[in-house]
Protein backbone atom coordinates (compact mmCIF):
# COMPACT_ATOMS: atom_id res chain seq x y z
CA UNK A 1 0.00 0.00 0.00
CA UNK A 2 1.48 3.60 -1.13
CA UNK A 3 1.52 6.28 1.47
CA UNK A 4 -1.34 8.09 2.32
CA UNK A 5 -1.27 11.71 0.44
CA UNK A 6 -1.62 14.69 2.97
CA UNK A 7 -3.50 15.25 5.01
CA UNK A 8 -3.86 11.47 5.65
CA UNK A 9 -0.52 11.34 7.06
CA UNK A 10 1.77 13.31 9.67
CA UNK A 11 5.55 13.38 9.90
CA UNK A 12 7.33 12.98 13.77
CA UNK A 13 7.89 16.54 13.89
CA UNK A 14 3.58 16.33 14.70
CA UNK A 15 3.68 13.30 17.72
CA UNK A 16 2.20 15.90 20.04
CA UNK A 17 -0.39 17.41 17.75
CA UNK A 18 -2.21 13.68 18.26
CA UNK A 19 -4.74 12.78 21.44
CA UNK A 20 -3.66 9.10 21.36
CA UNK A 21 -0.16 7.52 19.77
CA UNK A 22 -1.17 4.09 18.57
CA UNK A 23 1.36 1.26 17.75
CA UNK A 24 -0.13 -1.56 15.89
CA UNK A 25 2.57 -3.84 15.44
CA UNK A 26 2.94 -7.03 17.35
CA UNK A 27 2.92 -6.66 21.12
CA UNK A 28 6.84 -7.82 20.44
CA UNK A 29 7.96 -5.55 18.66
CA UNK A 30 5.91 -2.78 20.73
CA UNK A 31 8.41 -4.22 23.75
CA UNK A 32 11.82 -3.77 22.07
CA UNK A 33 10.80 0.14 21.64
CA UNK A 34 8.21 2.58 20.80
CA UNK A 35 7.03 6.43 20.13
CA UNK A 36 7.12 7.25 23.51
CA UNK A 37 3.49 7.51 25.28
CA UNK A 38 2.24 5.13 22.31
CA UNK A 39 -0.47 2.22 23.43
CA UNK A 40 0.01 -0.73 21.84
CA UNK A 41 -3.54 -1.87 19.75
CA UNK A 42 -1.72 -4.58 17.45
CA UNK A 43 -3.73 -5.55 14.24
CA UNK A 44 -1.69 -8.73 14.18
CA UNK A 45 -0.43 -10.55 17.56
CA UNK A 46 2.69 -12.42 17.23
CA UNK A 47 1.42 -15.54 16.27
CA UNK A 48 -0.33 -14.08 13.65
CA UNK A 49 1.94 -12.17 12.18
CA UNK A 50 4.53 -14.95 12.06
CA UNK A 51 1.62 -16.95 10.29
CA UNK A 52 1.08 -14.83 7.82
CA UNK A 53 5.06 -13.93 7.13
CA UNK A 54 4.94 -18.26 6.63
CA UNK A 55 1.69 -17.98 4.01
CA UNK A 56 3.64 -14.95 2.81
CA UNK A 57 7.10 -17.19 1.93
CA UNK A 58 6.12 -20.74 1.34
CA UNK A 59 2.46 -20.56 -0.41
CA UNK A 60 1.97 -16.70 -2.15
CA UNK A 61 1.66 -13.18 -1.29
CA UNK A 62 -2.10 -13.47 -2.46
CA UNK A 63 -2.76 -16.32 0.16
CA UNK A 64 -0.72 -14.43 2.68
CA UNK A 65 -3.00 -11.14 1.88
CA UNK A 66 -6.59 -13.18 2.35
CA UNK A 67 -5.56 -14.63 5.68
CA UNK A 68 -3.98 -11.14 6.96
CA UNK A 69 -6.76 -9.53 5.76
CA UNK A 70 -9.63 -11.77 8.18
CA UNK A 71 -7.06 -11.41 11.09
CA UNK A 72 -6.30 -7.08 10.74
CA UNK A 73 -10.08 -7.22 10.36
CA UNK A 74 -11.51 -8.89 13.28
CA UNK A 75 -8.33 -7.57 15.49
CA UNK A 76 -9.66 -3.78 14.19
CA UNK A 77 -12.89 -4.53 14.88
CA UNK A 78 -12.20 -5.31 18.82
CA UNK A 79 -10.19 -2.47 19.47
CA UNK A 80 -13.17 -0.25 17.91
CA UNK A 81 -15.25 -1.77 20.21
CA UNK A 82 -13.11 -1.85 23.39
CA UNK A 83 -10.72 0.99 23.39
CA UNK A 84 -12.28 3.19 21.15
CA UNK A 85 -15.53 2.87 21.72
CA UNK A 86 -15.88 6.18 24.23
CA UNK A 87 -13.70 8.29 22.22
CA UNK A 88 -15.74 11.47 20.64
CA UNK A 89 -15.86 12.13 17.05
CA UNK A 90 -13.01 15.08 17.89
CA UNK A 91 -10.39 12.61 18.71
CA UNK A 92 -7.57 12.63 16.64
CA UNK A 93 -4.95 9.65 16.71
CA UNK A 94 -2.15 8.89 14.99
CA UNK A 95 -1.40 5.85 13.90
CA UNK A 96 1.91 3.71 13.00
CA UNK A 97 3.26 0.45 11.63
CA UNK A 98 7.26 -0.82 10.28
CA UNK A 99 6.85 1.32 7.78
CA UNK A 100 3.95 3.21 7.41
CA UNK A 101 2.82 0.46 5.17
CA UNK A 102 -0.45 -1.89 5.09
CA UNK A 103 -0.68 -2.14 8.73
CA UNK A 104 -1.73 1.58 10.30
CA UNK A 105 -2.78 2.01 6.23
CA UNK A 106 -5.76 -0.46 7.29
CA UNK A 107 -6.36 0.94 11.25
CA UNK A 108 -6.00 4.82 9.76
CA UNK A 109 -9.18 3.80 7.07
CA UNK A 110 -11.05 2.10 9.42
CA UNK A 111 -10.90 5.09 12.18
CA UNK A 112 -11.37 7.56 9.23
CA UNK A 113 -14.42 5.85 8.11
CA UNK A 114 -15.91 6.08 11.49
CA UNK A 115 -15.36 10.05 11.48
CA UNK A 116 -12.13 10.07 13.47
CA UNK A 117 -9.67 12.47 12.15
CA UNK A 118 -6.87 9.23 12.15
CA UNK A 119 -3.24 9.79 10.50
CA UNK A 120 -0.74 7.80 9.91
CA UNK A 121 2.97 8.16 10.45
CA UNK A 122 4.94 9.09 7.63
CA UNK A 123 6.86 6.29 7.20
CA UNK A 124 6.27 4.68 10.69
CA UNK A 125 8.50 3.23 13.72
CA UNK A 126 11.60 3.17 10.75
CA UNK A 127 11.03 6.83 10.61
CA UNK A 128 10.57 7.74 14.06
CA UNK A 129 13.84 5.77 14.52
CA UNK A 130 15.88 7.32 11.90
CA UNK A 131 14.72 10.25 13.75
CA UNK A 132 15.95 9.53 17.53
CA UNK A 133 19.72 8.57 15.76
CA UNK A 134 19.91 11.86 14.10
CA UNK A 135 18.96 13.52 17.04
CA UNK A 136 21.00 11.91 19.08
CA UNK A 137 23.80 12.53 17.06
CA UNK A 138 22.79 16.50 16.85
CA UNK A 139 21.40 17.49 20.04
CA UNK A 140 23.99 17.12 22.67
CA UNK A 141 26.70 19.58 20.95
CA UNK A 142 24.43 22.42 21.96
CA UNK A 143 23.79 21.86 25.65
CA UNK A 144 25.87 23.04 28.63
CA UNK A 145 26.55 20.11 30.31
CA UNK A 146 28.33 19.77 34.72
CA UNK A 147 28.98 16.55 35.52
CA UNK A 148 29.26 15.40 38.82
CA UNK A 149 32.61 13.81 39.28
CA UNK A 150 33.41 11.45 42.50
CA UNK A 151 34.20 7.97 43.75
CA UNK A 152 31.49 5.20 44.29
CA UNK A 153 29.45 6.39 47.10
CA UNK A 154 29.69 10.46 46.80
CA UNK A 155 25.94 10.80 46.27
CA UNK A 156 26.23 11.93 42.72
CA UNK A 157 22.82 10.18 41.84
CA UNK A 158 21.27 12.15 44.91
CA UNK A 159 22.81 15.25 44.19
CA UNK A 160 21.71 14.79 40.52
CA UNK A 161 18.12 14.24 42.42
CA UNK A 162 18.52 17.76 44.87
CA UNK A 163 18.98 19.94 41.64
CA UNK A 164 15.89 18.60 40.17
CA UNK A 165 14.35 19.47 43.07
CA UNK A 166 15.52 22.68 42.86
CA UNK A 167 14.31 23.12 39.54
CA UNK A 168 17.53 22.10 37.33
CA UNK A 169 17.82 21.04 34.50
CA UNK A 170 19.33 17.03 34.52
CA UNK A 171 20.53 14.09 32.54
CA UNK A 172 20.01 11.05 34.73
CA UNK A 173 21.52 8.49 32.79
CA UNK A 174 21.17 5.79 35.35
CA UNK A 175 17.92 6.54 36.05
CA UNK A 176 17.01 5.95 32.41
CA UNK A 177 19.09 3.02 32.19
CA UNK A 178 17.63 1.63 35.53
CA UNK A 179 20.85 0.56 36.65
CA UNK A 180 23.05 2.10 39.17
CA UNK A 181 26.80 2.19 37.69
CA UNK A 182 28.56 -0.06 39.90
CA UNK A 183 29.00 -3.89 39.33
CA UNK A 184 25.86 -4.10 41.89
CA UNK A 185 24.12 -1.46 40.91
CA UNK A 186 21.38 -3.43 39.03
CA UNK A 187 17.93 -2.72 40.10
CA UNK A 188 16.28 -4.76 42.09
CA UNK A 189 14.09 -6.47 39.59
CA UNK A 190 17.44 -6.66 37.15
CA UNK A 191 15.49 -5.85 34.19
CA UNK A 192 16.93 -2.86 32.08
CA UNK A 193 15.51 -1.56 29.04
CA UNK A 194 17.03 -2.78 25.64
CA UNK A 195 19.23 -0.31 23.83
CA UNK A 196 16.44 0.97 21.35
CA UNK A 197 14.31 1.96 23.90
CA UNK A 198 16.99 3.54 26.36
CA UNK A 199 17.94 5.06 22.98
CA UNK A 200 14.20 6.78 22.94
CA UNK A 201 14.34 7.46 26.38
CA UNK A 202 17.52 9.50 25.94
CA UNK A 203 16.03 11.22 22.90
CA UNK A 204 12.60 12.16 24.40
CA UNK A 205 15.13 13.42 28.09
CA UNK A 206 17.04 15.75 25.42
CA UNK A 207 14.56 17.35 23.44
CA UNK A 208 13.13 18.46 27.03
CA UNK A 209 16.34 20.64 27.80
CA UNK A 210 16.96 24.36 27.43
CA UNK A 211 19.77 24.67 25.61
CA UNK A 212 20.34 28.24 27.53
CA UNK A 213 21.02 26.67 30.83
CA UNK A 214 22.98 24.43 32.61
CA UNK A 215 22.59 20.50 32.13
CA UNK A 216 23.41 18.44 35.07
CA UNK A 217 24.93 14.92 34.97
CA UNK A 218 27.52 12.35 36.47
CA UNK A 219 30.73 10.88 35.57
CA UNK A 220 29.73 7.72 33.36
CA UNK A 221 31.45 4.86 31.66
CA UNK A 222 30.11 4.48 28.39
CA UNK A 223 28.16 1.46 29.50
CA UNK A 224 25.79 1.32 32.24
CA UNK A 225 25.12 -2.33 32.94
CA UNK A 226 24.86 -3.57 29.42
CA UNK A 227 23.46 -0.79 27.93
CA UNK A 228 25.69 1.57 25.74
CA UNK A 229 25.89 5.60 25.92
CA UNK A 230 25.26 6.98 22.45
CA UNK A 231 28.69 8.15 21.05
CA UNK A 232 27.90 11.77 20.31
CA UNK A 233 26.47 12.13 23.74
CA UNK A 234 29.41 10.40 25.26
CA UNK A 235 31.96 12.37 23.71
CA UNK A 236 29.35 15.91 25.25
CA UNK A 237 29.53 14.53 28.42
CA UNK A 238 33.28 13.88 28.61
CA UNK A 239 33.56 17.78 27.33
CA UNK A 240 31.84 18.83 30.26
CA UNK A 241 32.55 21.65 33.02
CA UNK A 242 33.31 19.37 35.60
CA UNK A 243 32.21 19.41 39.90
CA UNK A 244 34.51 17.37 42.30
CA UNK A 245 32.30 16.08 44.56
CA UNK A 246 34.54 15.22 48.13
CA UNK A 247 32.76 13.33 51.16
CA UNK A 248 34.68 11.27 53.21
CA UNK A 249 34.99 7.57 53.09
CA UNK A 250 32.26 7.20 56.55
CA UNK A 251 29.78 9.39 54.85
CA UNK A 252 30.13 7.23 51.22
CA UNK A 253 29.74 4.35 53.17
CA UNK A 254 26.60 5.60 55.10
CA UNK A 255 25.49 6.06 51.88
CA UNK A 256 25.95 3.06 49.99
CA UNK A 257 24.28 1.45 52.46
CA UNK A 258 21.26 2.97 52.22
CA UNK A 259 21.42 3.31 48.60
CA UNK A 260 21.53 -0.70 47.98
CA UNK A 261 19.30 -1.39 50.85
CA UNK A 262 17.30 -3.50 48.70
CA UNK A 263 20.06 -6.31 48.10
CA UNK A 264 21.09 -5.93 51.93
CA UNK A 265 17.56 -7.40 52.51
CA UNK A 266 18.58 -10.32 49.60
CA UNK A 267 21.87 -11.50 50.77
CA UNK A 268 21.65 -14.18 48.08
CA UNK A 269 21.67 -11.89 45.43
CA UNK A 270 24.11 -9.64 46.98
CA UNK A 271 26.71 -12.83 47.03
CA UNK A 272 25.38 -13.29 42.95
CA UNK A 273 27.07 -10.06 42.66
CA UNK A 274 29.93 -10.22 44.58
CA UNK A 275 30.63 -13.48 42.67
CA UNK A 276 31.38 -11.12 39.43
CA UNK A 277 34.44 -9.72 41.09
CA UNK A 278 36.38 -12.78 41.00
CA UNK A 279 38.35 -11.82 37.93
CA UNK A 280 39.36 -8.88 39.75
CA UNK A 281 40.04 -10.13 43.26
CA UNK A 282 40.40 -13.84 43.29
CA UNK A 283 38.26 -16.67 44.45
CA UNK A 284 39.47 -15.90 48.59
CA UNK A 285 38.92 -12.75 49.05
CA UNK A 286 35.49 -12.87 47.53
CA UNK A 287 34.62 -15.67 49.50
CA UNK A 288 35.61 -13.46 52.30
CA UNK A 289 33.09 -10.19 51.52
CA UNK A 290 30.31 -13.27 51.07
CA UNK A 291 31.11 -14.45 54.46
CA UNK A 292 30.66 -10.65 55.65
CA UNK A 293 27.52 -10.56 53.66
CA UNK A 294 26.20 -13.80 55.25
CA UNK A 295 27.07 -12.52 58.72
CA UNK A 296 25.36 -9.17 58.29
CA UNK A 297 28.71 -7.45 58.60
CA UNK A 298 27.39 -4.34 56.00
CA UNK A 299 29.32 -1.86 57.15
CA UNK A 300 32.88 -3.58 57.25
CA UNK A 301 31.83 -5.04 53.83
CA UNK A 302 30.82 -1.45 52.81
CA UNK A 303 33.86 -0.33 53.82
CA UNK A 304 35.92 -2.90 52.58
CA UNK A 305 34.29 -2.58 48.79
CA UNK A 306 34.98 1.22 48.85
CA UNK A 307 39.03 0.93 49.78
CA UNK A 308 39.81 -2.47 47.91
CA UNK A 309 37.78 -2.23 45.11
CA UNK A 310 35.82 0.88 43.90
CA UNK A 311 38.55 3.47 44.79
CA UNK A 312 41.33 1.70 42.96
CA UNK A 313 38.83 1.54 40.36
CA UNK A 314 38.07 4.70 40.54
CA UNK A 315 42.22 5.85 40.65
CA UNK A 316 42.84 3.58 37.80
CA UNK A 317 41.01 5.76 35.14
CA UNK A 318 37.16 5.78 36.11
CA UNK A 319 36.81 9.36 35.61
CA UNK A 320 39.85 10.15 33.43
CA UNK A 321 37.92 10.13 30.23
CA UNK A 322 36.67 13.52 31.86
CA UNK A 323 38.83 15.91 29.90
CA UNK A 324 37.58 18.78 32.29
CA UNK A 325 38.49 17.00 35.28
CA UNK A 326 41.82 18.88 36.32
CA UNK A 327 40.03 22.30 36.47
CA UNK A 328 37.08 20.87 38.74
CA UNK A 329 34.97 23.01 40.88
CA UNK A 330 35.51 21.64 44.30
CA UNK A 331 32.29 20.33 46.39
CA UNK A 332 33.36 19.08 50.00
CA UNK A 333 30.65 17.70 51.86
CA UNK A 334 30.73 16.63 55.64
CA UNK A 335 28.12 14.10 55.40
CA UNK A 336 25.66 12.92 52.47
CA UNK A 337 22.12 13.45 54.29
CA UNK A 338 19.22 15.13 52.45
CA UNK A 339 19.57 18.62 53.90
CA UNK A 340 23.39 18.11 53.20
CA UNK A 341 22.68 17.99 50.16
CA UNK A 342 19.95 20.17 49.39
CA UNK A 343 22.06 23.40 50.92
CA UNK A 344 24.91 21.82 48.48
CA UNK A 345 23.07 22.33 45.34
CA UNK A 346 22.25 26.15 46.35
CA UNK A 347 26.07 26.91 45.39
CA UNK A 348 25.67 24.78 41.68
CA UNK A 349 24.20 26.98 39.03
CA UNK A 350 21.17 26.24 37.27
Amino acid sequence: MSSHPAPFSASVDQLGDFDTIIDVRSPSEYAEDHVPGAINCPVLDDEERARVGTLYKQVSPFEARKVGAALVSRNIAKHIENPFFSKPKSWKPLIYCWRGGQRSGAMTLVLGQVGWAARRLEGGYKAFRQRVMDDLDALPAALQLNILCGPTGSAKTALLAALAARGGQVLDLEGLARHRGSVLGGEADGLQPGQKAFETALWAALRQLDPARPVWSESESRRIGRLHVPGALFEALRNGACTRVEAPVAARVAHLLERYSDLIADPASFCARIERLVSQHGHERVQAWKALVMAGAWHQLATELVNDHYDPAYRKGGEGLYRQLATARRLPLEALDELMLARAVETLPI
